[in-house]
């Protein structure tokens, strides 16, 4: 197998000890990108001389017997709308074409720290707004199991890049299961952590209370090396979670006993495709075989779930977005007449149709006679939806549903149905709204050869209980097959 098919964890070891080295693996990356970017188009930036050098310099540490982390020398993609410094963030947005930023986000730095090899930034939909990747003002990224089909969103480069070999590891953002979401669809493994647990200083923000950063990977053990180095508490941000972290890497356990699954009712209903279904709960069953037990349970709330989160995101993006107004940075209109017609015609040209969607959206459900009917009411239901995860996991250690109703969907099907586009977050937007962790790993593939993914949601900060719930899954499933481009 070249270098660039193998998992995080196996390149990890070799390169320690130095059975291959940093550049060889870096190379062996990019010889792949140039085979396959034009069928996926996973990227928006290359830095391929940067990663060389990084790649270079790691090599030299390791020879001098310097002892790094297990992360040192591993090829990574980055989703674009994490911000690093002198490298384009552009958001997949002709408003940010042509932006480089000034500073680091934390998880950058902490990468830096670490070691890994940046290859590039990664494509997505525009502001992190879609499910599909095809909301990018650049190109639509192609899922590699299907390049007629979609890799989902809005972390779509993030998930076919990895699948695809392009990247070993993978960081996106999760705002409604934007992780998660087109792991799924790409057959790889995502985890959106505990809001609060990785900081999001420099991500550029879509709904703040909503967004948070996380890893994609080959394997569980990928995720959990991933995880333990980008997490921890973050003076630059607020909403950071001061605590003790674990190495989730090395607290893997491969053992189901006594494991307490909950499969709430609600996710296996109406729109969720038969042989999905199946497939999750054939999953269910196996860890049920080897000593979990399994027990159904309600989370009626989750019928609104949608609703709420679509008023929620759209009415912080609304507010977010209102710095992109072409004084300080990013597009300006060219021909405008005041300073009125400069912003609107920079806001209109500068934007894709989806973002500005939802920033009407969210500017409507804002406006005064229709906060109490809209905004509030979604707020409410918000707690609810809280209470009662916090009621079922009294009740079960880990609860079990589809991540996505369907399997990926072609290119261009969903776009002019936006409803429909939304649909295909039914299952994973609770989980952003509660602020809980929750992770996507393959569970099969249906009659077409797509994957299917099964989503393992926790109760706050329980990522270790859901990594050791998906790492024994994953050992008891064998090999998934790989996408073959």
């Amino acid at each position: 197998m070249e270098l660039y098919g193998k998992n995080a964890a196996e390149l990890s070891a070799m390169l320690k000890n130095r059975e291959i080295s940093s550049v060889e693996l870096t190379e062996s990356v990019f010889r792949r990108i140039d085979e396959t970017e034009e069928k996926i188009n996973a990227y928006v930036t290359l830095d391929r001389e940067n990663a060389l050098k990084s790649a270079a310099e790691i090599d030299a540490r390791r020879a001098a017997g310097e002892e790094l982390s297990p992360l040192a020398g591993i090829v990574m993609g980055i989703k674009d709308n994490i911000s690093t410094k002198g490298l384009a963030t552009t958001c997949a947005s002709k408003m940010l074409a042509d932006y480089k930023p000034p500073f680091n986000a934390t998880v950058m730095d902490k990468l830096a720290a670490a070691g890994v090899v940046v290859a590039g930034k990664l494509n997505m939909d525009e502001f992190a707004m879609g499910s599909s990747t095809e909301t990018s003002y650049f190109k639509p990224t192609k899922n590699p199991y299907d390049t007629d089909r979609i890799p989902g969103g809005s972390s779509g480069g993030s998930a076919a890049a990895v699948a695809a070999g392009e990247a070993v590891l993978a960081l996106g953002s999760d705002t409604g299961g934007s992780i998660r979401q087109p792991a799924a669809y790409c057959g790889v493994v995502g985890l959106k952590p505990t809001y609060g647990a990785v900081s999001r200083f420099g991500l550029v923000a879509f709904a703040s209370s909503l967004d948070q950063i996380g890893p994609i990977g080959k394997t569980v053990e990928d995720v959990a090396m991933l995880q333990t180095a980008i997490c921890g508490h973050d003076r630059m941000d607020a909403t950071s979670a001061r605590r003790e972290y674990p190495d989730y890497f090395r607290g893997l356990e491969n053992n189901a006993q006594g494991l307490k699954i909950g499969i709430p009712k609600e996710y296996f209903g109406d729109g969720i495709d038969g042989e999905v279904k199946q497939k999750i709960m054939d999953a269910v069953k196996l860890l049920e075989k080897n000593g979990a037990s399994v027990k159904e349970i309600s989370l009626p709330s989750a019928d609104y779930a949608l609703s709420s989160y679509y008023i929620i995101s759209s009415a912080e993006a609304s507010s977010n977005l209102a710095r992109y107004d072409g004084v300080r940075y990013g597009y300006r209109a060219e021909n405008y007449d005041g300073l009125i017609d400069m912003y609107e015609k920079t806001r209109s040209e500068g934007f894709g149709d989806e973002v500005k969607r939802r920033i009407m959206l969210g500017t409507f459900v804002l406006s005064s006679g229709f906060f109490d009917a809209y905004y509030k009411k979604a707020k409410l239901l918000q707690r609810r939806i809280s209470a009662e995860f916090s009621d079922a996991f009294g009740e079960v250690d880990v609860i079990a549903t589809p991540t996505v109703p369907t399997t990926a969907f072609r290119i261009g099907e969903n776009t002019d149905d936006p409803l429909k586009m939304y649909a295909t977050d039914i299952c994973t937007v609770t989980v952003n709204i509660a602020g809980l962790p929750a992770l996507s790993v393959p569970c099969g593939c249906d009659s077409k050869g797509l994957p299917v993914g099964l989503q393992l949601i926790g109760g706050k900060f329980t990522e270790q209980r859901l990594l050791n719930a998906a790492y024994t899954y994953e050992h008891l499933r064998g090999g998934f097959p790989a996408a073959v481009i």
